[in-house]
């Protein structure tokens, strides 16, 4: 059972029990089973014939589908979002798995478990809320302490905060992977703050927890996931910023001075405008908070992408679309678990090129808009603050216009 749905989210009874899940599909094997429809879209084929594409999920990942025939007919029986009872036959396409679907049908959410189709953390909620309260308590600055408690004894927020994904689609990317992420980084900003007495341990460790609160209301994950208009219009870290003016307030008494280091550490954690940030890192607790985050991010996010291709005989993964290139993790790696919390737990999407090349050349074009967004998992694996800042301004005062960022 899911520890991540609420009683009040379960189905008992369900009608159709999922015993195939898409991780343990091959090609050439038949399709029967019910999937959730993350998205959907029309094409044209080169016979001017039309086809849709479909995106189906289900816990243990995701896979596209194809629907060649009666496609006027089917279309308007189900939408995105939608359970879907599939049959047809699985194949693959230029070494990427898709569904060629013969027939499609939508079913009740009441008839399904919802657990079945949702991705979650390998971690207990209960364990990690249980981990969370244990930071607070040993923060020993009475007004960041305070403030973290605020946000503990707030059950709605918590409830979000337990099962919001991390993201949609980079990393952390499971219900639970908010949490996860937050005390990943709060361990880590935890061992930096014991290596170096300059930094102030309890601001950097009480941002850590609360650097990407705006994500509750910034995704919606009760099916798949995806962002909220707010999400789009906003976007998590602006509205965390208001989630935090509104809890100081909550706080008789909270220094100003805290107050607008928390609001900075927040507003400049994605690190540089080409990534989201309203602001640079101008202290040394944000520019720490926005190397630990990156760390974890990343590691996350390349830890899900060597997960996801356990039956790839090759010891190089499929090509990551976001972070441009492909990795090496020989067959023996991938069978080994990640020492230490958390272990990875669901798999991302994944773009696979039609074939790896022994090396690949660039071609030069020009930038837009996705790549802007990209940019942040493109860079090298820096791990040098001059690496980071390397051709940027030092000019802590230039006023530059906000890049629009989705996350």
């Amino acid at each position: 059972m899911n520890p991540f749905i609420s009683i009040a989210e379960r189905v008992t009874g369900a009608v159709f029990l999922k015993k195939t899940y898409i991780e343990d599909i091959r090609e050439r094997d038949p399709i029967n089973s019910v999937f959730l429809v993350r998205d959907k879209n029309m094409a044209m084929a080169k016979n001017g014939k039309p086809y849709m594409n479909l995106k189906l999920m289900d816990r243990s990942g995701e896979v596209d589908g194809r629907i060649w025939d009666r496609v006027d007919e089917l279309t308007t029986q189900f939408d995105k979002d939608d359970f879907v009872h599939v049959r047809g036959k699985a194949n693959l396409f230029m070494g990427k798995m898709q569904f060629i679907i013969n027939t499609i049908e939508r079913i009740d959410e009441h008839q399904v478990e919802l657990g079945d189709f949702l991705p979650v953390s390998a971690n207990d909620p209960q364990e990690m809320l249980t981990e969370l309260r244990g930071i607070i308590a040993h923060i020993t600055d009475p007004d960041y302490r305070r403030l973290l408690e605020a946000f503990s004894a707030d059950t709605e927020f918590i409830r979000l905060f337990i099962k919001a994904p991390a993201a949609k689609s980079m990393h952390h990317v499971y219900l639970g992977g908010l949490l996860e992420h937050s005390l990943c980084v709060a361990r880590l900003a935890q061992d930096v703050s014991a290596r170096y007495a300059r930094i102030d341990r309890d601001l950097l460790v009480c941002s850590a927890l609360l650097h990407d609160i705006g994500k509750v209301a910034e995704l919606r994950y009760a099916r798949s996931f995806d962002y909220t208009d707010a999400g789009k219009l906003i976007g998590h870290i602006v509205m965390g910023v208001e989630m935090l003016e509104e809890k100081i307030k909550s706080c008789p008494g909270f220094p100003v001075q805290k107050a607008m280091l928390l609001k900075h550490m927040l507003l400049s954690h994605h690190g540089q405008y080409d990534y989201g940030s309203p602001k640079r890192p101008k202290t040394l607790e944000a520019v720490v908070l926005n190397f630990v985050d990156d760390m974890d991010a990343k590691i996350n996010g390349i830890g899900l992408h060597i997960d996801s291709e356990q039956h790839n005989p090759s010891d190089w993964t499929s090509y990551h679309r976001l972070f441009d290139r492909y990795f090496y993790a020989p067959a023996h790696e991938k069978k080994i678990e990640a020492e230490g919390y958390p272990p990875s737990a669901t798999k991302p999407e994944i773009e696979v090129a039609p074939s790896p090349p022994t090396q690949r050349v660039k071609k030069e074009s020009t930038p837009t808009n996705q790549n802007i967004r990209n940019k942040r998992y493109q860079e090298p694996l820096r791990t040098s603050l001059g690496d980071q800042l390397s051709g940027a301004t030092l000019d802590l005062f230039e006023r530059r216009e906000d890049e629009e960022h989705d996350h």
